[in-house]
């Protein structure tokens, strides 16, 4: 097989080492051509992925921050062919997936929204690895759900990153969700940090704040253009917080133990519900 990739950061990096772990030849493409020859010495990336390269590929995975996706589809649509799957790897839908189609059924090319739900809270190249995809969940957003022999070409390609689980749901579902799941972690993650007590926390804190504080250390070039990309799912999200934060602190500014005991008992079981314990 031969993969095409376009951006070596985090993701795109990952995926090149998996793919060429796995056998597989890799051709990739970076605006920073320094990243590209770093890569090709790494052996993570065979070749550069040129105009030429571009309509021999089975896959082509475009992991570069959403306005670059669709630039990138804007620009080489009339060179990808009928042979590649292009899948966006960004971490919204709902701004992309509707330009990916259009631009698809303009040029003739195959095309399918895609989020690989792994990362870390470094990014670039140098953080990639092989296999960071292994056992994550990966969703995809194709422009029919009916299609299933598409849909287990596009599993077979994806194999070789070592995916646990693919799930097939559309933009508005996915964009609501990740507001939840992803964005929302990463707003409260960064504003908790900001507290002064964090400066002098040294020796006085473990799990909790590691686990809390993990993503605070993010990219805040790329998480601004997604939460923007996904503004009203987000901001409905941070205002549920915001209502619920708002009763664990009236209870405490009224002395009422029970009522804080039944928030917290609540909090307690939904966890349970909607994980399964």
């Amino acid at each position: 097989m031969k993969v095409g990739i376009v951006g070596l950061g985090l993701i795109g990096g990952s995926f090149a080492k998996a793919y060429h772990a796995a056998g597989h030849t890799v051709a990739a493409f970076d605006i920073n051509e320094t990243m590209l020859s770093f890569a090709k010495l790494d052996g993570a990336v065979n070749e550069e992925l040129t105009d030429d390269v571009i309509p021999g590929c089975d896959l082509i995975l475009i992991c570069t921050y959403p306005e670059a996706a669709v630039r990138y589809m804007e620009e080489k649509g009339p060179l990808f062919g009928k042979k590649p799957v292009v899948i966006d790897c960004c971490g919204t839908k709902g701004n992309i997936v509707d330009r990916g189609f259009a631009l698809a059924k303009k040029y003739g090319f195959t095309y399918i929204g895609g989020h690989p739900m792994a990362g870390t809270q470094f990014s670039g190249f140098k953080y990639s690895r092989a296999d960071l995809y292994v056992g994550a969940p990966m969703v995809l957003v194709p422009s029919k759900n009916d299609d299933i022999t598409f849909l287990d070409r596009v599993k077979t390609l994806l194999k070789p990153a070592g995916f646990g689980s693919i799930t097939v749901t559309t933009a508005e579902t996915h964009d609501k969700v990740i507001a939840f799941s992803s964005q929302l972690a990463h707003v409260v993650s960064n504003a908790y940090v900001k507290s002064e007590t964090a400066k002098i926390h040294t020796g006085m804190s473990a799990g909790s704040y590691k686990d809390l504080t993990r993503v605070a250390w993010l990219n805040p070039e790329m998480w601004t253009q997604l939460f923007f990309d996904n503004r009203e799912n987000l901001m409905a999200e941070i205002d549920t917080l915001i209502a619920h934060m708002k009763e664990y602190r009236d209870a405490l500014a009224d002395g009422d133990r029970e009522t804080m005991k039944r928030l917290l008992e609540e909090g307690r079981k939904r966890k349970e519900e909607v994980d399964g314990q």
